[in-house]
């Protein structure tokens, strides 16, 4: 896979997993966590000369994340005959009747997620009485998304004397105590914990609610041909900023919860085949999602949490590459983002803004609160109550009736890169997944090229 050299969690993690011991390992992302367990797992299979049940469970948080490992896998093991699937919800029933046919033949490595592979437990023909391997990787992000439930009730359904290891981004007292639920003595490789890439050139734009979608597009509109990633905090923000950026002639594409499986995978090729430039995006794609030579991650709405932040600029600068990330920060956002630049330990930079554009400071943005701050009560309202004229209350101004914005004041550049639907899948490209699914189970070595991986998963 042209890998010279192992990256610094390869080298200590593949030693420890050789000899047998659990391990947590906590690394920033993009770091080549993924090649640091599944070498040495393939390595055992390869060795112990058994098959036909399964012998390693990896559990994850999203379906990108299990079918990309699944991916990885397939290239890593290509010559070797070893077998793995990727299980996750949103598919047919299809889907599911391959996904039992290949738990239910002895797949050797299983690739889940926890709601979808419960699903399976509970039909009664999964036995991982045999399982030797055991590995949760993105742990922080799974406790995060409240799936604790879900991975008690497939640990006790499992081989106790498995051999187990958690990796980690970050290393909060939730995964801690997990760990000492899940390990057994295990030995701790923790390395350069949640601090963005050196390579990734951090910025900020302080700039009003009602300017940002404007100066986004501007931003964007001769970024013709890069690789861009624009995350927003929730799905509702996610889907509208999709719907205003494609009216605007850009080249973009969306990925959020929402949207069905069929309609994630299509869009994921489209953008790493370069036939859309502009992802837009909720934090599921901000952790695990290997994508070669993102240049740019914008950060639309500022993340609730610091560490998101690390996870988000994390999908830009991969291995040993530059990148870029921009965040735009309105007044409402000012205490998160100075949280964000506490957890760093440094200021980000601010850069200035076009002639035309607002701060927004000493604005009246209160309706955009989404931090739980109390909001000014409407205009109108009288002793006895709330105002009966509800066209009375102050409603947010955007950039054509803003005071001392003169009307254009911002050109915005149109990209006239062709749209792709994302309605309908291309038939070429459903053929070349279906000729990445071979018939799982079967250990017979295969010839010829290996699958390219996608991104940098060293």
């Amino acid at each position: 896979m042209k890998y010279p050299s192992p990256t610094p969690i390869q080298a200590q993690a593949i030693p420890l997993i050789l000899e047998g011991k659990d391990m947590i390992g906590t690394a920033q992302t993009g770091t080549g966590k993924t090649a640091a367990f599944v070498l040495p797992i393939l390595h055992h299979i390869l060795t112990s000369g058994e098959a036909n049940y399964t012998q390693a469970l990896v559990i994850v948080p999203t379906r990108e994340l299990a079918a990309q490992i699944d991916q990885v896998i397939e290239a890593y093991s290509y010559y070797t005959g070893v077998s793995s699937i990727a299980i996750y919800g949103g598919g047919d029933g299809k889907e599911f009747a391959r996904e039992k046919n290949a738990l239910t033949e002895g797949v050797d490595i299983v690739i889940a997620t926890p709601g979808r592979l419960i699903a399976h437990l509970n039909m009664g023909y999964v036995n991982f009485t045999r399982l030797r391997f055991l590995i949760l990787d993105e742990a922080d992000r799974m406790l995060d998304m409240g799936f604790m439930p879900d991975l008690t009730k497939i640990i006790d359904k499992i081989n106790p004397k498995r051999q187990s290891l958690l990796f980690s981004a970050t290393m909060p007292q939730g995964v801690l105590k997990l760990a000492k639920t899940l390990l057994q003595d295990p030995e701790m490789v923790k390395i350069a914990v949640s601090k963005p890439a050196e390579n990734v050139t951090q910025s900020a734009f302080i700039v009003s609610e009602g300017h940002k979608l404007a100066l986004i597009t501007e931003l964007l509109g001769d970024k013709k041909g890069q690789r861009i990633i624009v995350f927003g905090s929730t799905k509702r923000s996610v889907s509208a900023l999709y719907q205003k950026l494609r009216a605007k002639g850009l080249s973009v594409g969306m990925v959020s919860s929402d949207i069905e499986q069929e309609m994630r995978e299509q869009v994921m090729l489209d953008y790493r085949n370069s036939k859309v430039d502009i992802l837009v995006a909720t934090d599921v794609l901000s952790r695990g999602i290997d994508v070669d030579g993102i240049d740019i991650v914008i950060n639309y709405d500022v993340p609730n949490d610091a560490e998101d932040y690390v996870h988000r600029i994390g999908r830009t600068a991969r291995a040993a590459r530059k990148g870029a990330a921009v965040t735009l920060v309105s007044p409402t956002d000012m205490s998160r983002f100075r949280r964000i630049e506490a957890f760093l330990g440094k200021e980000i930079p601010k850069q200035t803004l076009p002639p035309g554009y607002s701060t927004g400071a000493g604005e009246p943005t209160e309706r955009h609160r989404n931090d739980g701050k109390q909001r000014r009560p409407p205009q109108g309202k009288s002793s006895g109550g709330r105002s009966q004229n509800p066209a009375r209350r102050e409603q947010p101004r955007n950039e054509n009736n803003r005071p001392g914005k003169p009307a254009n004041a911002v050109s915005t550049p149109q990209n006239t890169t062709a749209q792709p639907s994302g309605a309908t899948a291309a038939a070429g490209s459903s053929e070349t997944n279906k000729k990445h699914r071979r018939n799982r189970g079967n250990r017979g070595k295969r010839t010829g090229t290996p699958p390219p991986i996608q991104g940098d998963m060293q």
